[in-house]
C-alpha cells in the first residue's frame, strides 16, 4: 500500500477521543466495583475454557458479513472470501481501537486494504451496499427486541423512556430510508456539491453520483442476491443471540437463560453499539446498559456486567487478530488510516470508474 504524506493525518478528533476513552474507563471501573469484583471474577472463572466456544460462535458473525460483502461486488470484479475476511478484521480492529475511527476510517479502510484485488470505488460501493443491508437487518432486529422488552417486562421509568425513544427513532429511520430509496435521493452528490461551493474538489460530485448509481441500481442488476444477503445478515444476529445464550449458560447457572432473554439482550447490545461506537470497545457504557437490562430480565447486575466484559474480551481477541494481520503486511493502525484517506483522495483525482453492468451477476 502506498505511503502517504503526513498532511493526510487526522488530528482533529484526538483530544476528544482521549476524553471519551478516559470517561469510558472511569465508567467501566465504577460499574465493575458497583456490581462486585468478586462476583464478576467468579463468573469469568465459570466461563473458563467456554470462552473458546464464544470465540467460535462470534467468528460466524465475521464470516457471514464477509460473505455478504463478496456478494455485493459486481462483475467484472470478484472478491475472494479470504481477502474480504482479512480486510474486515483489519478494518474492524481500527474501528475498535482508534476513537471515532469507525465513523471516518474503519469502513473506507476495508476496500483500501483490498484495492490490489478490486478497484477502490468498486470495493467501497460494495461495502456501502453491504452496510445498507446490515442496517436494514439491524432496524428490524432492534425494533423487534425493544418491542418485546416493552410488552413483556415492567421497566423503570428511565429505561422505558429510552426504549420508547429508540422505537420512535427507528420508525423515523424506516420512513426516511423508504423515502430515500423510493425517490432515489442524491444526497451524496448533493452534499458534495454543497461542499464544492466551499472548496471541495468538484470531482467528488461525479464520484458521488457514480456511487449512488451503483447503490440504487444494485437490486435491479442483482435481484437474485437480495435474499441470500439478507439471510447472511440475519445469521449475524442469530449468532449474537446464541453467543449471549452460551455465555449466560456458563456464568449464570442459578438463573439459566432462555433464547428469548438472549434475544432481548442482543437487541439492547445493538443499540449500545450503534449509539456509542465512538467510544473504544464501548468501555463503561456496555457494562452500564447490560447490567441494568440484566436486572430487568431477572439476572443479577454482576451477571450483566460479566457478560459485557466477556463480549469486550471477544472484541479484544478479534482486534488482536486484525492487528496481527496488519503487522504481517507491514502496516500499522495509523498507517492504514492515512492510506485509506489518501486512497479516497486519489480516487477524486482519477477518471470515474465505469463498472455499471446491467447484466452483472455472480
Amino acid at each position: 500500500m502506498a505511503k502517504t504524506a503526513s498532511g493526510t493525518r487526522r488530528k482533529g478528533f484526538t483530544p476528544l477521543g482521549i476524553i471519551f476513552a478516559l470517561a469510558g474507563i472511569a465508567l467501566f471501573v465504577y460499574f465493575v466495583k458497583k456490581a462486585g469484583v468478586g462476583q464478576i471474577a467468579e463468573g469469568i472463572s465459570r466461563l473458563g475454557a467456554g470462552f473458546i466456544l464464544i470465540l467460535a460462535i462470534s467468528s460466524v458473525r465475521h464470516i457471514v458479513r464477509s460473505v455478504a460483502w463478496t456478494l455485493c461486488i459486481e462483475a467484472p470484479y470478484r472478491l475472494r472470501f479470504r481477502d474480504a475476511f482479512r480486510a474486515r478484521l483489519m478494518g474492524d480492529a481500527i474501528g475498535n481501537i482508534l476513537p471515532f475511527a469507525s465513523f471516518v476510517i474503519s469502513e473506507p479502510a476495508k476496500p483500501a486494504l483490498i484495492r490490489d484485488r478490486v478497484p477502490l470505488m468498486a470495493g467501497f460501493s460494495a461495502i456501502v451496499i453491504e452496510n445498507i443491508f446490515y442496517s436494514l437487518s439491524v432496524v428490524v432486529f432492534v425494533f423487534s427486541g425493544m418491542l418485546a422488552l416493552l410488552l413483556n417486562f415492567s421497566l423503570p421509568k428511565g429505561l422505558r423512556l429510552a426504549s420508547l425513544i429508540t422505537l420512535a427513532a427507528i420508525a423515523v429511520v424506516i420512513v426516511l430510508g423508504a423515502l430515500l430509496i423510493r425517490k432515489q435521493l442524491r444526497f451524496i452528490s448533493g452534499t458534495a456539491g454543497f461542499l464544492h461551493r466551499r472548496g471541495l474538489n468538484e470531482k467528488w460530485i461525479e464520484k458521488g453520483r457514480g456511487l449512488e448509481d451503483r447503490v440504487y441500481g444494485f437490486y435491479q442488476r442483482n435481484g437474485a442476491r437480495f435474499v441470500p444477503i439478507m439471510l447472511l445478515e440475519a445469521c449475524f444476529h442469530l449468532a449474537g443471540v446464541l453467543e449471549i445464550y452460551a455465555t449466560l449458560s456458563f456464568i449464570s447457572p442459578q438463573q439459566p437463560p432462555t433464547l428469548f432473554t438472549a434475544f432481548i439482550l442482543e437487541s439492547v447490545n445493538r443499540v449500545i453499539t450503534m449509539a456509542f461506537k465512538f467510544i473504544p470497545l464501548r468501555m463503561g457504557v456496555d457494562e452500564a446498559g447490560t447490567g441494568k437490562i440484566s436486572k430487568v430480565l431477572q439476572f443479577t447486575e454482576a451477571v450483566g456486567v460479566t457478560l459485557a466484559i466477556v463480549r469486550k474480551a471477544r472484541d479484544v481477541f478479534w482486534a488482536a487478530v486484525g492487528v496481527a494481520l496488519l503487522v504481517h503486511r507491514g502496516l500499522s493502525l495509523r498507517t492504514v488510516a492515512r492510506d485509506a484517506e489518501a486512497a479516497l483522495a486519489e480516487q477524486a483525482a482519477s477518471p470515474p470508474l465505469n463498472t455499471i453492468h446491467p447484466k452483472a451477476s455472480s
